[in-house]
């Protein structure tokens, strides 16, 4: 059994893809899982997944991405798409929600929901809106992990229009505002200049300081 590190030791940003290979639908499902648990601020989920696999959508966001051959060549493209705002609405769907999976209310958890309904308003619809891209990172990582360790190969990307990409899926009309896309699919056998370069990071005692 493969170790974290040795999936992501094994991973890279795929520069070209296998058109002709599709990722299994039980794969993706489990990617797709991997991104729906992610940990988010106060458990907000601020932000939605977009799994597009519909080829003439791909090929306008292709064309507002910088003409990059990883979005149509891909088996799924996945759009990550925060909230445009946490607005109050939003914070008391989730605490509500949470009070209805487990069952009963909790007055600290409800203190909480007070106190964070206070920080969101204070903070304006635009510092919301980058703690929620922020959290879409977050979902980010986890399916970058996830993928690897289905053998399947993505490769993040924020070389894109997102107002044109918003427009292409409609996303204004459901407040969300798209951050980061992830081509999932399988590298070509020949024209990936990337695929047999060594990885290069920074090594421990460049990277880490530790404070005793």
């Amino acid at each position: 059994m493969y170790t974290v590190n040795e999936r992501l030791a094994w991973r890279y940003a795929t520069k070209k893809f296998d058109a002709t290979k599709s990722v299994l639908a039980e794969k993706l499902e489990r990617i797709i899982e991997a991104v729906r648990l992610a940990p988010t601020t106060s458990g907000l989920q601020p932000f939605e997944l977009f799994v597009v696999s519909n080829a003439a959508i791909r090929a306008k966001i292709r064309a507002v991405a910088w003409n990059q051959t990883q979005i149509t060549d891909c088996s799924h493209l996945l759009v990550f798409a925060a909230w445009d705002d946490i607005t109050s609405d939003r914070v008391n769907m989730m605490f509500d929600l949470t009070n209805e999976v487990r069952g009963f209310k909790n007055e600290g958890w409800e203190n909480y929901r007070e106190m964070l309904l206070g920080i969101v308003g204070e903070r304006g619809t635009h510092g919301n809106y980058e703690v929620a891209a922020r959290q879409a990172y977050i979902g980010l990582g986890i399916a970058l992990i996830a993928a690897a360790f289905e053998e399947v190969d993505a490769t993040p990307m924020e070389g894109f229009d997102p107002v044109a990409l918003d427009d292409i899926l409609d996303l204004k009309s459901k407040n969300l505002r798209s951050v980061v896309l992830l081509p999932l699919g399988y590298r070509a056998d020949e024209g990936d200049w990337a695929v047999n370069l060594k990885k290069v990071r920074r090594d421990r005692e460049s990277f880490v300081t530790e404070i005793m």
